[in-house]
């Protein structure tokens, strides 16, 4: 059970809070050191070592790749379609701690980053003049090649970020468990989480995020010295590349230091506007009307073909070279990314629920990478039918160079070129910071999913991310880079397999309990109290209706009612063997707690707390003024429930506290009916 107050507290978390994971850590540092190792020292052998995996992986797995990301997004759409959509990624009072707007721009900066600028003019034109099948060129290709850049980029992707944070933030917000990748599991194989298995998961979710953060960074790292040089002349090569990595890792430790809430959110906002801002320069400088037409026709081709193209593996003559270095490729680096941008979406998204989730997610950011993609990448290919035939050539040999090329032929040319090198820089610290707060809770127990890992363990992940990046630049460049995260890939798409299997059974149990308060309800609306005279207390209820306490009231009706009342209760269930714990507290804190142990079973707790509201307008009162009143309200395990308990007499206290232990014993009682018609199940979700 979440503190209603917890939203508003600090992200930081203690040293007491804060314990590392020694385990999952060292695995995890050790590993990557010795490949960093392995691929500075001995980098021919390496880079042998790595496409060998590449070309064993493509071939024995790359039909399940195109399964996998169609059954994620396939799954995430029917959860949010169906009765779970309104359940909430937190407890049932919890609000948004952001605003739709801030929310988005963190979704974006986070989920797509600078791979958006290095690929709106690679692969648009790759794809046009040297598809994959048919002739390069033409204005059919111009349309496939969109619709295929569509693919890459779109809903498929946004899918796996989608699964993973709606799971994390499911079971982390709403059960309680620590806000990692382990914790999806907990429906499958109970308290198992915390030994062997969930290490190996964490591992897995940490090595993928590691090569797929390093991957961005690189691929950005190799386009920014492209514009470096473009710029000032700074010369190419491995040795400016480190450098930059060097520069930009620091730059991402500070920003991660400054948490969620300041670093990482201002710098989304401000790269997102930038984004906004240079797109609709390309808009109206360009042929403004014909990329509208475009934009509309790429959607329809997008829509129409997205069934063939997401099952077309070209099994009769694949070309294994161009699925590597793009439909596999890009399904492996999205799901490498999901535990990092999955994190992260649980992590700003406590209080939605799953259905505004889902929709966000997926149609948010989809919408501006289709904005984005047509408008720059049609811009591109109507210059080369146009006749600039050698940019095309020129971008494709060096696809860093692709987006600097292209503002060449732009107006503006030094202006929008200092404002695409400011976003990949920017892009660059919001991947790196946002990368390295996930690891560092990945690696960390944290007792409160709201809480972060200290910042000096952010800003030592920084680093090895930075480590990372340039032990693979050094290996091969882009080329090893993709093939890392083929390879990196591919543990953790099966994870996110029995991640849905937790989910469903999880979201099951959730219905059971909406299904054991109907069940319950006549019960407990013929047991209402009434008065000694025999009729209905409506005039008590009048009363109430009417009332606005003030705290000091609430902290009288806490003492002189409420907990006589819960330690009538608790006298009642003492007798039956049940051990009941009354605790309370007093200050910002003022609640009254009754937790009822049942053994193996769930427990069932009971909560009152105060929450303060405005004064409505219409009250007339004779002494001082006030702006707010307190209306006590009672929170279970899912929750905070929202109606007011201030006025009520001991007995109704008491009759309310029953209603709900036994609509807990109704759910207790079909939980374990499952249960026997499926065996082998795991454990109900809750606090470790």
């Amino acid at each position: 059970m979440h503190d209603p107050k917890s939203s508003e507290a600090s992200s930081k978390a203690t040293p007491e809070e804060a314990k590392i994971k020694w385990l999952v850590f060292l695995s995890s540092v050790i590993g990557i050191f010795l490949f960093s190792l392995w691929a500075m020292i001995f980098t021919e052998q390496a880079s042998s070592v790595i496409f060998g995996v590449l070309a064993w992986i493509s071939g024995s797995f790359g039909w399940f790749y195109f399964l996998a990301v169609v059954a994620y997004l396939i799954f995430v759409i029917f959860i949010a379609a169906s009765k779970y959509g309104d359940v909430k990624l937190g407890p049932d009072h919890a609000e948004p701690e952001f605003n739709v707007i801030t929310w988005a721009a963190m979704l974006f900066a986070a989920g797509i980053g600078i791979d958006l600028i290095f690929y709106c003019i690679v692969e648009p034109i790759t794809q046009f003049m040297t598809p994959p099948v048919g002739e390069g060129g033409t204005e059919e290709a111009a349309r496939n090649a969109m619709a295929i850049t569509f693919l890459h980029w779109g809903l498929s992707g946004w899918g796996v970020y989608t699964l993973v944070g709606m799971s994390l933030a499911f079971f982390s917000y709403r059960h309680g468990l620590p806000l990692t990748i382990r914790s999806s599991l907990y429906p499958l194989f109970g308290k198992r989480i915390y030994g062997p298995i969930g290490h190996a998961v964490d591992i897995a979710a940490v090595l993928g995020t590691v090569f797929g953060v390093a991957t961005s960074l690189g691929i950005g790292i190799i386009q920014l010295n492209f514009g470096l040089k473009y710029m000032f002349g700074v010369p190419e090569g491995t040795l400016t590349q480190s450098a930059l990595a060097i520069l930009i890792v620091i730059f991402a430790a500070i920003s991660a230091a400054t948490g969620v809430e300041r670093g990482i959110r201002r710098l989304s906002e401000f790269n997102m506007l930038l984004a906004i801002i240079l797109m609709l320069f390309v808009l109206i400088s360009g042929q403004t009307r014909f990329l509208l037409d475009a934009f509309v026709t790429n959607m329809g081709d997008y829509i129409q073909n997205f069934i063939g193209f997401s099952f077309n593996t070209f099994a009769f003559d694949p070309p294994q070279d161009w699925l590597n270095a793009w439909t596999i490729f890009f399904w492996a680096w999205w799901i490498a990314w999901g535990p990092f941008v999955g994190l992260f979406l649980a992590r700003i998204s406590r209080g939605r629920t799953i259905r505004s989730f889902v929709a966000g997610t997926l149609i948010l950011p989809f919408l501006f990478m289709a904005a984005w993609m047509s408008i720059m990448g049609n811009s591109a290919i109507d210059l080369v039918l146009e006749g600039a035939t050698e940019f095309g050539n020129r971008a494709i040999e060096k696809p860093g160079s692709a987006i600097y090329l292209f503002l060449e032929q732009m107006p503006w040319t030094v202006v929008s070129t200092i404002a695409v090198t400011i976003l990949s820089i920017v892009f660059f610290v919001t991947s790196g910071d946002s990368g390295s707060l996930v690891l560092s809770n990945l690696t960390t127990r944290l007792t409160d999913p709201n809480h972060d890992a200290p910042p000096w363990m952010r800003i030592l992940w920084a680093g090895i991310i930075g480590i990372v990046t340039v032990a693979l630049l050094m290996t091969g460049g882009l080329s090893a880079l993709q093939s890392a995260v083929v390879i990196m890939g591919l543990p953790f798409a099966f994870v996110l397999i029995m991640m849905m299997m937790g989910l469903t059974k999880a979201l099951r149990l959730e219905g059971m309990k909406t299904a054991s308060m109907q069940d319950t309800l006549s019960a407990q609306l013929s047991g209402r109290t009434v008065s000694r005279e025999g009729h209905a207390n409506w005039a008590q209820r009048l009363t109430r209706a009417i009332s606005f306490p003030t705290l000091k009231q609430v902290e009288q009706f806490i003492e002189k009612t409420a907990k006589p009342a819960f330690e009538a209760v608790k006298e009642e269930l003492e007798e039956q063997g049940h051990p009941v714990r009354i605790s309370s507290d007093t200050g910002e804190n003022l609640h009254l707690s009754l937790d009822v142990g049942l053994g193996e079973e769930l427990d069932y707790t009971y909560q009152l707390w105060p929450r303060q509201c405005s004064m409505p307008a219409f009250t007339m009162r004779a002494e001082k003024p006030r702006s707010s009143y307190y209306r006590l309200e009672p929170h279970l395990r899912e929750g905070g429930l929202t109606y007011d308990l201030m006025g009520y007499t001991k007995e109704q206290l008491i009759g309310d506290i029953v209603d709900h232990f036994e609509v807990h014993m109704q759910y207790l009682h079909m939980k374990r009916e499952m249960a026997n018609r499926t065996p082998g199940e795991g454990d109900e979700p809750g606090p470790a």
